[in-house]
């Protein structure tokens, strides 16, 4: 080209070259400022020296599929983060699924074969009560640390030292339900719980937190999870006239029993109160595209959750990660519904505590790290209070203690390591999101809440 000398081409190239550089540098920006992470040098630089898993143990298929994908969301959106964060010690952190089935048979062989499948396993999320009493000695025998959704009346007693419960026990559960039927001033009370074992826990606390605040049993009705029909037990409740019907039937099973009753009892709802595990978006989009309707169903439906920490500052993070696994996941039909399902924000949180404490104890594996949990969640005199995991690493690597307060605020672990909290009591709106109504219920225990 005329007027062009070597020197022109050169400079042309360094300069087109550079521009590639600086618009590369602005994507990177922008990806870091979507999921709401400071600074973008951990991602433009970071070359992995590493991998290590997370398997996320739990029902993907059965009566209780609707929980699997819960928690592969958890370990998802906070295995993205820190993987923009440099990953852990260099590693870059993947989730490996393991389906149970729901059932505590089919669970240990399939975790035998996690186990001889999977290099560099330094975690495990999920573990409901329908399995966690099979699982749980399995993981301790191998010293992986878990953190498990179950709230099996075994695990208040028995200490294994690589297993974490940051929700209280089915029965700490059982006891807010019927706090939210005496501040409603309900008298008569009908039960209907699957038959699978990690509804059953909830039964016998129910009976007896019912009994102690006065009420009475007018029905208690034991559910076959596998059946799709529920016409002799709905017409029971129906017959019994409850004030409100206490439950936890996950998936088509509870939407088939309110239908049921919905329509047995003349279009007309009966009050429910459910379990934290019923606000999930797979059975709230079950009812309310069926008879019942949205309107019907949010005017008479409460759950008892724990207490979602909204105004925190670890929750627009998680809002953004959560949301950012929309088509990652099959099986969860809203994503904005998982914002404050239980498993989803607890175990997001289990996930961030043991990756800042492996970083704190200089290995991913449970055996030197597991420890380190309870000191990060407690805290302690001079600890620096962090809300993600960028901030928790960055205050490591300046020699600081650090204190880890996530979505669902402030974990404190007794001598069993099971963390008891406040709970709230939850409405669904029009959206299939939850909104917590009234006053806290207070922090709930075995047998009341205070």
């Amino acid at each position: 080209m005329e007027g062009f000398s070597t020197v022109n081409l050169r400079a042309t190239s360094m300069f087109k070259t550079q521009k590639r550089l600086i618009v590369l540098a602005a994507a990177l920006a922008v990806v870091a400022m979507t999921i709401g992470l400071p600074g973008t040098s951990a991602v433009a630089s970071t070359k992995f020296k590493g991998a290590m898993t997370i398997g996320v143990v739990a029902p993907f298929t059965g009566a209780d599929a609707a929980l699997g994908p819960k928690y592969q969301t958890a370990c998802l959106a906070a295995s993205q983060a820190i993987n923009l964060s440099g990953g852990i010690l260099g590693k870059k952190v993947n989730c490996k699924v393991v389906d149970t089935r729901g059932d505590p048979a089919d669970a240990v062989p399939a975790v035998r074969q996690m186990y001889a499948t999977t290099s560099n396993l330094s975690l495990v999320i999920g573990c409901t009560s329908d399995e966690a009493s099979t699982v749980v000695p399995v993981f301790d025998a191998h010293q992986t640390v878990s953190f498990c959704m179950t709230g099996e009346a075994e695990f208040d007693s028995i200490h294994f030292p690589y297993f974490y419960r940051l929700v209280p026990p089915d029965a700490a559960d059982s006891v807010a339900m019927v706090k939210i039927a005496k501040l409603k001033s309900y008298k008569n009370i009908a039960l209907a719980f699957g038959n699978d074992a990690g509804s059953q826990t909830f039964v016998a606390p129910a009976v007896a937190a019912a009994k102690a605040a006065g009420m009475s049993i007018v029905s208690n009705q034991t559910l076959d999870i596998s059946a799709t029909t529920f016409q002799t037990e709905a017409q029971a409740i129906v017959s019994s006239h409850p004030d409100a019907i206490l439950m936890e039937a996950l998936g088509a099973a509870g939407v088939a029993l309110l239908t049921e009753i919905y329509q047995l009892n003349n279009n007309k709802m009966i009050p429910v109160i459910g379990t934290s595990a019923m606000i999930d978006p797979v059975f709230f989009s079950g009812v309310t595209t069926g008879p019942v309707g949205v309107q019907n169903f949010i005017n008479s439906f409460n759950a008892d959750n724990q207490t979602v920490n909204f105004g925190g500052p670890a929750y627009p993070l998680y809002k953004r990660l959560v949301l950012a696994q929309a088509g990652k996941v099959k099986g969860v039909p809203n994503f904005q519904g998982l914002l404050t399902a239980n498993g989803t924000v607890h175990l997001y949180d289990g996930i961030n505590l043991a990756a800042l404490a492996m970083v704190m104890s200089h290995s991913t594996t449970g055996k030197t790290y597991h420890a380190d949990i309870l000191k990060i969640a407690a805290g302690g005199k001079g600890a620096v209070v962090v809300s993600s995991y960028a901030q928790g690493v960055a205050a490591l690597k300046k020699g600081k203690k650090i204190e880890y307060h996530g979505v669902g605020g402030v974990y404190s672990f007794d001598k069993y390591q099971t963390a008891f909290g406040p709970f709230e009591n939850d409405q669904f709106k029009a959206d299939g999101t939850t909104v917590a109504v009234g006053a806290s219920l207070g922090n709930c225990n075995l047998t009341s809440c205070k």
